[in-house]
């Protein structure tokens, strides 16, 4: 089986990149503690998928609402969950190529990072219970 396509390899890879995340809060490095939150629950997401259909080609997408569509839980998602999903969305790219750079690092607080990284906790430890 490929590698790519082992619900273990997702899994260990956002456990990986919540540690990242909070590594990122400690050093104050808060726009990519949002980049490494949307990592982390982009790769549970698709952990999920190849669990629940090994045989399909897991999809090249980075879209946390429609990867929850696809591997077949957003019906199960909390309000807050969806919120948290609706929050980090944008920061994989934002992180990566910020258009407003000064702003969007002057929205990422360390209040506002240490939240996200407890609700990134949290819905992965939902996710694992999903698979």
């Amino acid at each position: 089986m490929n590698e790519y396509h082992r619900q273990e390899y997702w899994f260990e890879s956002a456990d990986y990149d919540l540690q990242t995340a909070k590594a990122m809060l400690e050093t104050k490095r808060y726009l990519y503690v949002g980049f490494m939150c949307h990592q982390t629950i982009e790769k549970a997401l698709k952990g999920i998928f190849v669990s629940k259909y090994p045989d399909k080609e897991l999809p090249y997408i980075h879209r946390l609402l429609k990867l929850s569509t696809l591997s077949g839980i957003r019906e199960d998602l909390s309000e807050e969950q969806l919120s948290l999903l609706d929050i980090l969305g944008p920061l994989n790219i934002e992180a990566r190529y910020p258009l407003n750079r000064s702003m969007l690092l002057a929205s990422l607080t360390q209040n506002r990072c240490e939240k996200m990284i407890l609700e990134t906790e949290a819905l992965l430890a939902w996710l694992k219970t999903k698979r």
